[in-house]
């Protein structure tokens, strides 16, 4: 029975760690910054990645960015971008229980690729400003190279230091430190 409540306090202790990261990173979108060079992509792998219950994964990253949209505004492809940001939680799910340098890297750039090739999409089919042709559609992808680098390095960036930060706090909090004891019944 002690190793059941020592399970669920630890499962309790890293979600609300996570919850804080997702947090924080939430709270500087709203910061000054260049163009696209954010954390939400990375709080949004991060989620999927750390976050044990699905549910909360998805929702978080959500109302962290709707919180934000408050104060920055919101757009008509705002339901696009969510989506967008649902998908990096979806690849942060890949993540789970195998989290290395290599598998975090590949998962960002994943990340920061669909965001370009979904986001640029619709700004061509639903924002008017490109012929609806496959020229219009180039010029589209061309114009946005320049925001995918920032997204990239924003992704990179911010991925770095929640799953950096996470994996320092499991290894010298050990409230924190993952629980391997079997539950017993």
């Amino acid at each position: 029975m002690n190793a059941e409540i020592s399970q669920k306090e630890n499962l309790l202790y890293r979600t609300l760690l996570a919850l804080v990261l997702i947090g924080l990173a939430a709270a500087l979108r709203i910061a000054p910054h260049p163009w696209n060079f954010t954390p939400v992509g990375a709080m949004a792998l991060f989620s999927g990645a750390v976050l044990k219950d699905r549910r909360l994964a998805f929702l978080f990253p959500l109302l962290a960015l709707f919180a934000g949209d408050v104060f920055i505004g919101f757009h008509k492809l705002i339901f696009i971008v969510y989506v967008s940001f649902l998908i990096n939680v979806a690849i942060g799910l890949w993540l789970r229980d195998r989290r290395t340098v290599a598998r975090i890297s590949l998962a960002t750039l994943l990340g920061a690729i669909q965001f370009f090739l979904v986001t640029n999409f619709a700004v061509w089919q639903f924002l008017g400003g490109y012929p609806h042709n496959s020229s219009g559609l180039r010029a589209c992808y061309i114009a946005g190279i320049p925001l995918f680098w920032n997204t990239l390095g924003g992704d990179a960036l911010y991925a770095t230091l929640l799953f950096g930060g996470y994996a320092l706090a499991e290894r010298f909090i050990p409230a924190l430190q993952p629980n391997t004891q079997p539950v017993s019944s």
